[in-house]
């Protein structure tokens, strides 16, 4: 069994202290109260879609919170995870922000530990703490518009990680401290 590093261990470290002081204004800025919000997803590898309101009379729908649950599932081993309700609001920020009609195409979502493991082996890109085992984190895509933008789109939000890859046409978006990188 290998051991982290001490640069993975501080960075680990880090990256949950610095979500954990940032404020729950901050993400809470993002939407006014009370709105009523919705998202529509497309699974890419199991070709379900979603679509449904997640929040409405100021607080989550906890039917729709499972139904997101089951579609952002990791399509590998089958297994749920509760995704972050903040993950669900920077997404409907996302979507407003750059005017998007069409659902969100999931290209990952969570990932069981094995998964990730699995992965990691496979490619360099792939972090070994990754948020998508916290059900944090979402590799996306919205047809009709250029990667490159949404990927500025997410930036201008200034709110939790955002990669790119564009070999790949994908945008990663986290939950957790503000921070970019290209794949």
């Amino acid at each position: 069994m290998n051991c982290c590093s001490r640069r993975d261990l501080l960075k680990m470290g880090s990256g949950f202290l610095a979500t954990c002081l940032v404020p729950a204004a901050g993400w809470a800025a993002l939407l006014p109260d009370g709105t009523r919000r919705s998202l529509s997803f497309f699974n890419t590898h199991t070709g379900e879609r979603l679509a449904l309101c997640y929040f409405k009379d100021g607080a989550y729908c906890p039917d729709a919170m499972r139904r997101i649950n089951h579609i952002l599932r990791d399509h590998r081993t089958g297994d749920v995870q509760a995704m972050d309700f903040r993950l669900m609001d920077l997404l409907y920020s996302v979507h407003r922000h750059v005017g998007a009609g069409s659902p969100f195409h999931i290209i990952s979502g969570y990932r069981s530990p094995k998964t990730n493991a699995r992965l990691r082996k496979q490619s360099s890109g792939v972090a070994k703490f990754s948020y998508h085992m916290l059900g944090r984190a979402i590799d996306i895509r919205l047809p009709g518009h250029d990667t490159r933008k949404l990927r500025k789109a997410c930036m201008d939000l200034k709110t939790g990680g955002v990669g790119y890859y564009p070999r790949s046409d994908f945008v990663h978006v986290d939950t957790g401290a503000f921070r970019t990188w290209n794949g």
